[in-house]
Order: structure tokens, then sequence, then C-alpha cells
């Protein structure tokens, strides 16, 4: 007696299929597991057998064999568990066989018959709709998220026994369905504003600039200048996202392990904010089994590094690429493993080991070379890839005590989305959303400058000594300004704006 059950798993965040072939023969009682399990699947041999029994089915006294093919891939996790328990009882005839046609089964068994949720559902359920399948059977509590892809019949499922009745009889249940517009069109709820912030003019209107073209930004400033304050209202005023943004995001946080409880859908851009001592893997991603890190978890929203000097200097060097390619590639012996990683980065730091070099308020105790040391924690060619360079200083008791409230988050999103609506006419085309996404060659492109700003821009680059690199992100943020002002052209005042937020470093590391 033989049957096969299709199922699935995940090699990084994308899905591939695993067929569990049982085998039933008259023999001693005895069951093998092959197809190179790890120690979670191999204990699935008492967890499906006992699920079985305490769900009142007859488990098979017989020579069973259990393959999960193809046998040259690892197969990691609980989540086979269902479609194990599924193939045992349509080969000893409890389940008929033509039931499991076009059907894929995933999920967890508990040992009362329970079936629990897994990871990365998402995933397997685009693949499911990638190759036809009729229908998918998986956990109950993961049932929203697998039915956000459509194309496919999901069915959640809460034990053995409910899979087994919907095998048997498919009107013993509904497919699930989910409104992914009724989703996308919710309102993203945060507990902070924009409105909250006193004072800091110049420092807001920084963070709309990099809201609107997608751009990295750096905060420098003593310590109660309001520079996390600032991070953590940028998810407020950034665009809501799309639907193909959304899946991304998700697929991110399923994978992991990670997906919110009763959500199908993740509709609000992530904010992600390690601590200094954060590890190489943690931030960029890795492990055994790979799995994506804080900057791949940032996807489509904004990583936030506070105190940046103290992070490792190999952890901070690890996220040049990823900030530059919007990718992270994890390699091992096995398989090399990709996690999307186009993030927003924005880093706060104080300007000396003491935080009060260059305060109005506070004498600064470190001398030059503690400062020198103290700065050169990060290296030249990660600040090439920060667009934004902003001092942040402390407010003035006046602005500390005024009732004014600021202008709301709401009002600022609507002028970045504007902006941003005007970037993806003008470069969806190529793939992207934003102006910071853009290439050197876009970037001759899409912002043709006047003789007069040419001009003021070759002297800026001589006397900042400024890099290719932050050339081209001068332009992409001069760009960014005339796409809010909804100006076609790039003027010489955009190009002014533009080249202040690259000069500020100027003063802290001698060059551009």
């Amino acid at each position: 007696m033989f049957a096969r059950v299709e199922s699935a798993a995940l090699h990084g965040i994308e899905a591939f299929a695993v067929q569990v072939e049982v085998d039933l023969q008259q023999g001693v009682p005895n069951w093998t597991l092959v197809g190179l399990p790890d120690t979670a699947v191999q204990e699935s041999r008492d967890r499906v057998r006992t699920a079985i029994r305490n769900s009142g089915l007859y488990f098979p006294l017989y020579k069973l064999t259990v393959n999960l093919a193809p046998a040259d891939v690892r197969k990691e996790g609980p989540a086979y568990d269902l479609p194990i328990a599924v193939g045992i009882l349509a080969a000893s005839e409890q389940i008929p066989l033509e039931s499991l046609a076009e059907t894929l089964i995933v999920g967890e068994l508990s040992l009362d018959g329970g079936v629990r949720p897994v990871n990365g559902v998402l995933s397997i359920a685009m693949y499911a709709r990638e190759t036809r399948k009729r229908r998918l059977i998986v956990p109950q509590a993961n049932a929203e998220e697998a039915a956000v892809v459509g194309g496919v019949e999901v069915y959640g499922v809460e034990s053995l026994l409910d899979a087994m009745q919907l095998l048997i009889d498919p009107r013993h249940k509904s497919p699930t369905r989910v409104d992914v517009n009724a989703l996308l069109d919710q309102p993203a709820e945060y507990e902070v504003d924009f409105s909250e912030i006193k004072g800091q003019e110049q420092a807001k209107r920084a963070l709309e600039i990099a809201a609107a073209g997608g751009h990295n930004v750096l905060l420098i400033g003593p310590p109660g200048s309001g520079k996390t304050m600032l991070a953590r209202r940028l998810p407020t005023i950034l665009p809501p996202m799309t639907l193909e943004e959304a899946l991304q995001t998700t697929r991110l946080y399923s994978a992991a392990g990670m997906l919110p409880p009763k959500t199908g859908l993740m509709t609000t851009r992530p904010f992600r904010s390690p601590h200094h001592t954060t590890s190489y893997a943690a931030l960029v991603g890795g492990g055994s089994i790979p799995r994506p890190g804080e900057i791949s978890l940032a996807h489509n929203g904004v990583l936030f590094l506070d105190e940046l000097p103290e992070f490792k200097r190999d952890v901070l060097e690890a996220m040049r690429q990823p900030l530059e390619d919007g990718v992270v590639s994890v390699s091992r012996v096995q398989a090399a493993v990709q996690f999307p990683a186009r993030c927003m980065l924005v880093a706060a730091m104080n300007p000396c080991p003491c935080g009060f070099y260059g305060d109005t308020q506070q004498s600064c105790n470190c001398n030059p070379t503690m400062i020198r040391k103290y700065l050169q924690r990060i290296s030249g060619p990660l600040l090439d890839r920060i667009d934004i360079h902003l001092e942040v200083p402390r407010l003035r008791q006046e602005e500390l005590l005024t009732l004014h409230a600021g202008e709301s988050s709401a009002a600022i999103r609507e002028r970045v989305v504007r902006a941003r609506m005007r970037q993806l006419e003008r470069l969806q085309p190529y793939g992207i959303v934003c102006n910071a996404q853009m290439s050197s060659k876009l970037v001759r492109e899409h912002c043709p400058i006047g003789e007069d700003a040419r001009s003021y821009l070759r002297t800026a680059v001589q006397r900042l000594g400024l890099s290719a690199r932050a050339y081209d992100r001068i332009m992409k943020i001069a760009r960014t300004i005339a796409d809010l002002e909804g100006t076609e052209n790039i003027l010489l005042p955009h190009i002014a704006e533009a080249v202040q937020y690259r000069s500020i470093d100027r003063r802290f590391w001698g060059s551009g």
C-alpha cells in the first residue's frame, strides 16, 4: 500500500516542492523515516503516531517507510507532521487516495491531534498558486496569511480529524477568503506623530526629503537633542505600502516566524531598531539555517541604528553591499540564500565620546585624538552610502517651553505621497520606485541641471572633496527636492539645499 502527499519547504523565503511518500508492507512493525530529516523531522514519528491514536484513528501495525523527496535536500522543522499523518491514513485506506490530487498540505501536529501553525506559509501559498495546485490545507492559524495570495483554495484545519473529514468530504468546510483591498485600505496606526516634535524644523525638513526619495539619513547631535524621537516618527510619514511591498514584507516575517498573531498581511511599514551589541548574523542574516537579519526585516521600512559608532566595525562594513544592492546574500556549503533588504537606513550618533562636541550649552571633555578615533569607527565608504548627513542641535529653552504643535504626520505624508507618485511615473519602467534607487546612468538621464547650478555644484565638489558616489547622492537629493515642489527641472536652490546635507560631515570627518 502506497500513498504520496504533496508538501513544501522553504529555501530562504522561496518555497520548493517536497513529496511525502508513504509505503506500508507486511512485516515486523517498524517505522523508517528517510530523506535527510533533521532532529525536528525525526521526532515527527512520535508526534504523528500519538496524534493519530489520540484522534481515535487506526495506526497501522506494518513495516512503515516514509520518504521525503528530494532525498538530497535537508528537511527541517515540524511542518511535515500533517502531510506524513495524512499519507499514513491514505496508505492504510482511511482516506481515499484520489482526494490527495492537486492538494498541497503543511502543518505541525500536537499530541492530541491538534494542528499548530508553521513558518513560511505565505511563500508556500505563492508556490501552490504558481504550480497550479487546486487546494492548500494549512493550520487554521495560517489560513488568512495563505488566503491573501489568491488563485488557490485555502482551507484552514484545526485538527487531524478536521483535515481527514475535509479530504473525505470537500463540502465539510468552506475555503478561507480574505479581502486584500480592505486590508490595504485600513489606515496605519502609529502611537507617535511628528506634531509632538518641538522645533527642529531643519531636521523635520530633511526627514521629509528622505521619506519622499527613500534616502538614508545620519543624525549627528548631543544627547537629548531628539535624534531618536525624530527617527521613530519617520515611518509615520512614509507612503502606504503597495500590495507587492506588503507581500514581500509579510513573506520575510512569515519565514522568520515573526508574523504577529492573527495577521494575514503586514500593511504597516516595519521599523527595526537593533541594539549596538547586535551580532553580524543578527543584523545581516545567517545562521546554520539561514534566517533574515534585521536589515531584511526592515525591508520596505526603516532600519534605525542608534549609537552608530558603538556597533562593531565588521557589522557596519557588512551593510555596505546590502545598502547598495538592496539584497543580502548568505552563502553556505549546501547553497546560497538571498534575502531582500531594500530599506531606509537612519543612523544616529553623538559627535564625540562624551557627546557634547560643538554643543552651545555644555562643554566637551574630549581631546582631538579621542574625537578622531571615535569618528574613525565609521568608514568613509559607509558614510558615502548615507545620502543625508544632518546635524541635530540641542533645543533652546524657549523652544522647549512653547505650546505650539508642529505639523502633523498626515500633512507631511500627503506631500511625500505626491512626490513618490511623480517618481513612480518616471522610474517605473526601470523597475524602481524612488530616487534613492536610481543608478548613475539614470541620474544623468533624469537629473538635468542648468549651467548656474552646474557651476555651483562643481565648486562645492572641489571645496568639500566629495567622491563620485557623493556627487550622485547630491543629484538624487536635489531631484527629490524638486519633486516635492512639483517642478520638473532641478534648479539652483534645489542643488544648494542638497549640498547642505552633504557638507555637514566635513566639520566632523574633514571630507565628504
